[in-house]
């Protein structure tokens, strides 16, 4: 594992800190990309890499060690692996993952953002995308081309279509319906909370239990369950609630 600016008697010196900067670690099997990557954010004062690691154990090490914003992984690392990236944010459930790829296939990417992943980005990415894409998942948002949304909206609607019918499932309370209403509509539990005059901890309470009378996994599954079922009345499209969803 490699540090930021560590010398090369293996010591770490301190780094100052930028104000507001976005601290990133690197974690890539191939040092050239780690290189070439740590160069392009060197030239942006709002991204400070703090710290780089060649292997999935030393990147556990890392984000335990240092408190970070982003991991921007090598989908490599992830071959062979199943839990990797829940068992990452087990670990730092604030941090927020970016998969860099050489390519990935329908499976492969609805599975990346079933498990948490907040981007995904081709190898080739371009330096000023990769900034962009960078600042936006700081910023709480998803990275999602056109592509894997529509994947994404297939995976969901195939599982839904596969669950229980509604009718034998258990009736959900009004709080419940106003509050899937909500999580349709795009809004994180901090919104809901303070529509509804509760707090955030109560939401979560909430939305654990309707993922258990519903068979659903995520907010995600659950707003395109009760939408395919007719749950809640809306107007939103399959295709809204992603795109809405990806920019919370």
């Amino acid at each position: 594992m490699e540090f930021q600016d560590e010398p090369t008697n293996g010591e770490l010196k301190d780094v100052p800190e930028r104000p507001g900067a976005i601290r990133i670690i690197l974690a890539d099997s191939q040092a050239i990309y780690r290189v070439g990557i740590r160069k392009i954010f060197a030239l942006e004062d709002d991204l400070r890499v703090v710290a780089q690691a060649d292997s999935l154990e030393n990147l556990r090490d890392a984000v335990m060690r240092y408190p970070t914003d982003i991991v921007l992984l090598e989908g490599g690392l992830l071959n062979g692996t199943t839990n990797a990236i829940p068992d990452l944010l087990q670990l730092v459930p604030d941090v927020k993952l970016i998969v860099q790829a050489i390519s990935t296939d329908e499976s492969q990417t609805v599975e990346l953002y079933r498990r948490g992943v907040r981007g995904i980005i081709s190898r080739s990415i371009s330096p000023d995308l990769l900034v962009r894409c960078v600042r936006r998942i700081a910023a709480g948002e998803t990275w999602i081309d056109n592509q894997s949304v529509n994947w994404v909206i297939e995976a969901y609607r195939s599982q839904a279509a596969a669950l229980v019918n509604p009718r034998t499932q258990p009736k959900l309370s009004p709080k419940e319906i106003a509050i899937i209403t909500c999580i349709t509509q795009g809004k994180r539990n901090k919104e809901i909370a303070f529509q509804l005059g509760t707090t955030e901890q109560v939401i979560k309470n909430y939305l654990r239990k309707v993922y258990d009378k519903l068979g659903v996994s995520d907010r995600l599954e659950l707003a395109l369950y009760c939408l395919h079922h007719k749950i809640i009345e809306s107007e939103e499209t399959d295709e809204s609630v992603v795109k809405k969803m990806a920019t919370r």
